[in-house]
């Protein structure tokens, strides 16, 4: 992609006039896919989330990280459940080798139509499909050769046919690239924060990064451009790209993991100043209850905390980023209790969207037969009953002068808002014929979304609500006419 022409700047004054654009804003709910020749071997410890090993495991986290696409990393450190694991299933095999049978399994039976149908069902707004992972593997037939590991690439374009599937059934599409590791280019071990940083590639591979950026963009015209770790090149060469894309696509999306690390990353080489910034990194998850992050960027439209949701609503956009288990590539470890329970994802949809967040929630297929395995169908499908029913409290609603809020009998509470009706979401299920006084809170008239309207009474402390027998659903939503919250 040439630079282009148009109303924004590579300055941060011109960027930052960029409004996050309504699609997004409206959209709650998005669908990311990790797939990668890793997701042939399908394996990563499943003992701990993330966060936990971030606060337990400051110095080597990465050693047993439970995501199964960072499998080359971990089979660097030898006493590893990675290295055991693959000493035991495949030897001396090298990563590298994987692609091929990722690539059979793709050119046998892959079907992007069955993929799109399953992602429109749940009722998201957007895709975004990882394009290239930390392994450097490419899912596109790119024509910017990789100097270190030439034709390392699909000779189909998944990029291409998943794009053209989701957006014929009115999705948006966006794409992940992995801009601040590439195992191809420098394949140190990263046992922490520090080292990840550290091992950001330079020489040939920030002009190659960009390069692959700005081909993504003109090939595919991507809504969503999700960068990833950080990024190699310079501060002015990055305003440019952003201005770049803005003046391409002008209600794209830019995420916040974007940071330039050259030549800070160089300095976290050095073992004592890599401590330290892991020390303050966990200092800095403790003192935020255990959030994973990332740090303020230069510039971006949307926040990107992974596995954890922010406590209140928010003024800037945000974008909870987590798996369906405990991992983002399809891991064959899983057990049934590491997988998100019915009421926990609804409950997390429901809250994010209260705080001004979108869930942009993982898929990760089979490396082997290119299919999504079933205990990850069934949330899609858990998501698509939701959805189907209480849309209209979600999508296009706002956050309202409160997130949340407890009933009388101790039933949580959120709440969104549009037009002037504020939706009251129920995390629970109270009996049929039930009596709900929502504390703090006066209405003129309630009506069960997509149901009959509600006995409302006033109360000394809010109104009181007659229910129905309620839908098999973990969280419902009530529309409240003329609703504020100045109640005694």
């Amino acid at each position: 992609m040439r630079a282009r022409a148009g109303p924004f700047a590579p300055t941060l004054a011109s960027l930052r006039r960029h409004a996050v654009p309504a699609w997004y804003d409206a959209a709650k709910l998005g669908l990311f896919v990790h797939w990668t020749p890793a997701s042939v071997i399908g394996f990563a410890p499943r003992e701990k989330q993330i966060n936990e090993l971030l606060v337990e495991r400051t110095d080597d986290m990465q050693v047993e990280v439970p995501y199964t696409e960072w499998y080359e990393n971990s089979l660097r450190f030898p006493h590893s459940s990675v290295a055991r694991y693959h000493r035991e299933h495949y030897g001396a095999k090298p990563m590298h080798e994987f692609s091929a049978a990722f690539e059979r399994a793709i050119d046998s039976y892959w079907d992007p139509e069955a993929w799109a149908d399953a992602f429109a069902a749940t009722g998201a707004r957007y895709v975004v499909l990882v394009a290239k992972h930390h392994d450097g593997f490419c899912l596109w037939p790119t024509h910017v050769a990789n100097p270190m590991r030439p034709g390392f690439h699909l000779r189909r374009d998944v990029v291409g046919d998943l794009a053209r599937a989701v957006r014929a059934r009115n999705l948006r599409f966006g794409v992940y690239y992995s801009g601040g590791l590439d195992w191809s280019f420098d394949a140190r071990p990263i046992a922490n924060l520090g080292d990840l940083i550290a091992a950001a590639p330079g020489g040939r591979y920030p002009r190659y990064a960009e390069a692959h950026v700005r081909e993504l963009i003109e090939r595919y015209r991507p809504d969503v451009l999700w960068n990833d770790i950080s990024w190699p090149g310079s501060k002015a060469q990055l305003l440019r790209l952003f201005a770049d894309y803005y003046n391409a696509i002008p209600d794209g999306v830019v995420n916040d993991r974007w940071l330039p690390v050259l030549p800070f990353g160089r300095l976290l080489r050095i073992p004592f100043v890599r401590r330290q910034f892991n020390a303050r990194v966990k200092a800095a998850v403790l003192r935020h209850g255990g959030a994973l992050a990332p740090p303020p960027a230069l510039h971006a439209d949307t926040r990107t905390p992974e596995y954890t949701s922010f406590p209140q609503v928010r003024a800037e956009k945000w974008e909870c980023v987590r798996g369906i288990d405990k991992s983002f590539g399809y891991n064959r470890a899983s057990r049934p209790e590491d997988f998100l329970a019915r009421e926990a994802l609804i409950h997390a949809l429901v809250d994010i969207a209260s705080k001004n967040g979108n869930l942009l929630l993982n898929v990760g297929p089979r490396g082997e037969d290119a299919q999504i395995p079933e205990a990850q169908l069934v949330r899609l499908r858990w998501l698509g009953s939701f959805t189907r029913r209480y849309g209209e409290a979600l999508f296009g609603t706002k956050p309202w002068t409160r997130a949340d809020g407890v009933a009388a009998d101790g039933t949580p509470l959120r709440f969104t808002e549009r037009g002037g009706t504020v939706f009251a979401w129920l995390l629970g299920a109270p009996a049929p014929g039930a009596s709900l006084e929502l504390l703090g809170l006066r209405a003129e008239g309630a009506q069960l979304v997509g149901g009959a309207a509600l006995p409302l009474r006033r109360s000394a402390r809010g109104v009181e609500l007659t229910l129905p027998a309620l839908p098999d659903e973990p969280a419902h939503a009530i529309a409240l006419q003329g609703a504020r919250g100045d109640a005694a």
